[in-house]
């Protein structure tokens, strides 16, 4: 009896273990899923969500993320027969790097013309023109230059050792007229006050023997090239410039992209031109665009894209939404650049002590640009808000800074929403305007690297005191301020600035010379971590071009713009920022760039 009931007992326990089982597992069986078109796979993952900061694994479907995981198995599990792996190997992942400034026309010249902005010696100046001499068909014409930039200061100086040369490098026509047969050369000095011509530019000029007005004279009584500006020499020369052909512009553009998805930047808010518009649209059509451009009319364009059915957000041939080529802000001038004592202040600069800055044209025939005209500003602004378009303004010394939040707080005043409005550079500020930026809303669009490039002067310029309030990236961000890091590529004609976003993190958590110098940072108060300069580079420019819901981080449902870097910025040690390289560059779910 007793064996029989134990019997029964096990029956009972085996019945219900089976039973147990069966519906366990059937309750943690889970659906299945759809499987990725690319997974990505052990990555070191910084979301720049707050919520979820952390993961190492990426599912990816088309143009979006779709599952953000912690934990390779979870991973797999998304893996199916046609889904693209990639295993990261621990590097490290940010959300795709958005530049918020770059002039790409401009840059894709620096890369196929002539950059002679580090060159001051004859054996640099033959060795630039033969190498952009050997992509040139014959006739075509070697423009560009900008000689003299780095002369007084070599790139990656702080300034604190001076070495102005007695007499400044000029480049002689005899130095490549044997290079250039039948290439004419135009080239400028930095300052656009010099420029020289080789023997194929005076022929194709009509002036063979290079005697006429304005024309640098030898010892012997020949021409050496130089030319001064103005004079009729100049004149005669600048119209005989044959303009360049629609494949070599496009070839320049190829460069610049080509560059940019190296450098794992996925979108760039551009200062849009006409022309580079049409060229960007043909792009775009073949299929070669590799990254997003979010263009920036000038400011006084506002009432002619109103009119032709065009605001922001809208593609400029098909005017319909568009995540890869779309209208931006509308972009401005108050003054001028530091780097030519333009940038307009409050004093005068300390070595030019009658010299204030100046301020800059509102529009390419505005006759009261030496005094301002902050009429003229409002007004424009007001149209292009009419037309659906924010302002992004430049702005640099610190007059400039406040004449340009004061017109701000005047349309806040007026009941004029703020969000979007930028202060583009916002390089020197005033102890005062700091917490301005947070009360009107308004974003701060600085350039990290120029603050490693223009320390090189920037204390001779406007004395040490006025220098606490350059850059202060810092003091921007305890006042509330929202960030917007952009390069600046390819500089101005006086400076040559990298968009590479090491340098910009590095200058900007470092502030630093790409040497490393000075030891301690220049004005080390306004460091900033790792993880807000970051976050300048990918959220903050997404939320500053209206798509930060879309874009910026790496969340599901986010389009899928994704950087991978060799190793994490966060952690390695500050100098080897500067050794860091882009290993993919992956836009919109395709991988544009890898290494």
């Amino acid at each position: 009896m007793l064996s029989k009931l134990i019997h029964l007992m096990a029956l009972f326990l085996l019945v219900f273990i089976s039973i147990f089982i069966l519906f366990g597992c059937q309750g943690e069986k889970k659906e299945p899923v759809e499987p990725g078109d690319l997974v990505l796979l052990n990555g070191d993952v910084y979301t720049v969500d707050p919520e979820n900061p952390k993961a190492d694994s990426i599912v990816i479907n088309g143009n979006r993320i779709t599952a953000v995981c912690q934990g390779t198995e979870e991973a797999e599990k998304y893996i199916g027969e046609n889904t693209r792996v990639i295993d990261l190997k621990g590097n490290f992942v940010t959300p795709g790097i958005i530049d918020g400034h770059v002039h790409f026309n401009r840059a894709g010249e620096l890369i196929n013309d002539a950059n002679l902005m580090t060159v001051s010696d004859e054996e640099g100046f033959k060795k630039e023109i033969s190498r952009v001499a050997d992509i040139l068909d014959d006739g075509e014409w070697i423009t560009g230059g900008l000689w003299g930039a780095y002369e007084e200061w070599e790139l990656g100086d702080t300034g604190e050792k001076k070495g102005r040369k007695k007499k400044a490098w000029k480049p002689h026509r005899d130095m490549i007229d044997e290079i250039t047969p039948n290439n004419p050369c135009f080239l400028c000095r930095y300052d656009y006050k010099v420029w020289f011509a080789n023997s194929a530019a005076m022929e194709a000029a009509g002036m063979p023997d290079g005697i006429y007005n304005g024309m640098e004279i030898d010892r012997s009584g020949n021409p050496t090239g130089i030319i001064e500006r103005p004079s009729p020499a100049f004149k005669r020369l600048q119209e005989a410039v044959k303009p360049k052909s629609h494949k070599r512009l496009l070839d320049e553009n190829r460069a610049a992209l080509k560059a940019l998805r190296e450098a794992g930047i996925v979108e760039v808010h551009d200062i849009a031109q006409p022309d580079q518009t049409e060229r960007f649209i043909e792009l775009q059509e073949n299929g070669e665009l590799t990254c997003r451009i979010w263009l920036r009319p000038d400011l006084s364009r506002g009432t002619e894209l109103k009119e032709k059915g065009l605001t922001m957000g809208l593609h400029p041939k098909t005017k319909q939404k568009n995540t890869w080529l779309r209208y931006g802000a509308l972009k401005g001038y108050i003054d001028g650049i530091m780097g030519t004592h333009g940038a307009l202040f409050f004093e005068p600069y300390k070595d030019q002590p009658n010299n204030y800055g100046h301020w800059r044209r509102h529009t390419s025939d505005d006759p009261d640009f030496k005094t301002g005209n902050m009429e003229k500003m409002y007004g424009l602004i007001k149209a292009g808000l009419e037309a659906g378009f924010v302002p992004n303004v430049h702005a640099i010394g610190t007059r400039g800074v406040e004449e340009m939040l004061d017109l701000y707080e005047r349309l806040k005043n007026e009941g004029v929403d703020l969000t979007g409005f930028r202060v583009i550079h916002a390089q020197v500020i005033r102890p005062q305007d700091f917490p301005r930026f947070k009360e009107l809303n308004v974003i701060a669009e600085v350039n990290p690297y120029h603050l490693s490039d223009d320390m090189r002067w920037m204390e001779e310029r406007i004395g040490k005191e006025r220098c606490k309030g350059a850059y202060a990236f810092k003091s921007l961000l305890d006042n509330g301020a929202v960030l917007s890091f952009g390069s600046d590529w390819p500089g101005t004609s006086a400076a040559l600035y990298h968009m590479h976003p090491k340098y910009l993190i590095y200058a900007a958590v470092a502030r630093k010379t790409v040497k490393g110098i000075p030891e301690e940072g220049w004005f080390p108060e306004q460091c900033i971590s790792r993880e807000e300069a970051i976050k300048a580079y990918t959220i903050n420019n997404a939320y500053a071009a209206f798509e930060g819901d879309t874009r910026g981080s790496i969340e599901e449902g986010k389009l899928a713009d994704i950087t991978v870097f060799d190793r994490n910025l966060l952690t390695v040690p500050e100098d080897e920022i500067l050794d860091a390289e882009v290993l993919f560059t992956i836009v919109d779910g395709r991988v544009v760039f890898e290494k």
